[in-house]
């Protein structure tokens, strides 16, 4: 029974990294198909839901690695819990400092690492990680859901107080004031036209949640005895926080950027009923075999997304006359043929298989590099 939860787990990782690398890495992101785009501001799309199923399955792992961090004392614990989420973070910095120089007017210009991104996705996982953590150890089950709701509760109520007249809006959101009052605008992400960071600081708080949820729903599974029972439980449970997401939605609209309460509940209710129909399809069907492409990607989580964007930097690197090897490549090898899109997608996907081999070989000669 573990080993085909441990199946499950690694499978709903793996695709979840798999979409993460094909989401990030278009041929070119002003050709990209509806469903790889994140919601513009207010809103949810398949893309919306990859990185809060990344959280979701980090909890869903501390399920069954908890039993032997139980057996650790406390300062044991806590030493350990800290020194993996700094590696973590600092993983994230450097992946927000490399390639480390710039081009500008042909010449390589070293970046000033005071100007540089403090937040990100990894430096979100391990703030998360580790509040979680430290909750998962301290407090039990009943106690864990109460702190949930509690934190999203809460997290709703600094939006609307600190919002102002518009509390939901990316000029004038609680969770840019409190980044803006903690780091400097060049520390933020400048993707929205303003110095706003999607991974903010703030926003961690109800991101807790999504991996406090997952820890959940793995010692739910693994006290689990019927299958069949366990896969409706899972699927009515996901419908319910679905039904109750978009309620909330009339008054919190469900918003990645600013990782809105409602999003929380969304997102969890997907991740519940697509994890109760992995557990059906590869536990009570025994349908395996389309599940192998995604193994290798379940095993090697953290080092294949890092190297994914270790990758597409270094290529941004390189240049060929006047255009890096990425641009050159997608050019001349994928849009010399296909339209716009279908050249975007190809390059995407064929970008991940890349990925897989890797990660297929590190399987193949069992190397996990785990933090």
């Amino acid at each position: 029974m573990a080993r085909s939860r441990y199946l499950s787990l690694d499978i709903l990782r793996g695709m979840t990294v798999a979409l993460m690398i094909l989401v990030n890495n278009p041929g070119s992101w002003a050709t990209i198909y509806a469903p790889f785009k994140h919601a513009a501001w207010h809103g949810f799309t398949l893309t919306d839901l990859v990185f809060p199923t990344f959280l979701f399955v980090v909890g869903n792992a501390m399920s069954f690695s908890f039993k032997k961090m139980n057996s650790w004392s406390t300062p044991e614990f806590l030493t350990k819990t800290f020194k993996r989420a700094a590696i973590i973070f600092l993983i994230g910095l450097g992946l927000s400092y490399y390639p480390f120089v710039r081009r500008t007017d042909g010449e390589f210009i070293l970046k000033n690492i005071l100007d540089i991104r403090i937040m990100g996705v990894l430096q979100r996982i391990a703030v998360c990680y580790l509040l979680a953590a430290i909750a998962i150890r301290f407090l039990k089950k009943k106690w864990l859901v109460v702190l949930s709701v509690f934190i999203l509760l809460l997290y709703w109520f600094l939006l609307w107080y600190f919002g102002g007249s518009a509390p939901y809006s990316l000029e004038a959101n609680a969770a840019l004031k409190f980044d803006l009052l903690v780091f400097n605008e060049e520390n933020l992400y400048h993707g929205f036209g303003i110095p706003f960071d999607p991974e903010g600081l703030l926003s961690c708080l109800p991101a807790v949640v999504n991996v406090i949820f997952g820890y959940l729903a793995g010692r739910f599974i693994q006290q689990s005895v019927n299958k069949k029972k366990l896969v409706i439980q899972l699927v009515i449970a996901g419908l319910a926080m679905i039904s109750l997401a978009l309620v909330w939605d009339v008054i919190l609209p469900v918003n990645k950027p600013i990782w809105t309460s409602s999003y929380v509940i969304l997102s969890t209710g997907w991740d519940f009923i697509i994890l109760g129909a992995l557990i059906g399809i590869l536990e009570i069907a025994e349908f395996k075999s389309w599940s192998r492409f995604f193994e290798p990607f379940g095993k090697n989580p953290l080092f294949i997304f890092v190297l994914s964007g270790v990758v597409v930097l270094t290529m941004g690197l390189i240049f060929i006359g006047d255009t890096s090897l990425k641009g050159w490549i997608y050019q001349n090898v994928f849009l010399s043929w296909l339209s716009p899109y279908n050249a975007s997608l190809l390059y995407a996907l064929l970008f991940l298989i890349l990925m897989w081999l890797i990660a297929y070989i590190l399987d193949k000669k069992k190397i996990y590099i785990k933090v």
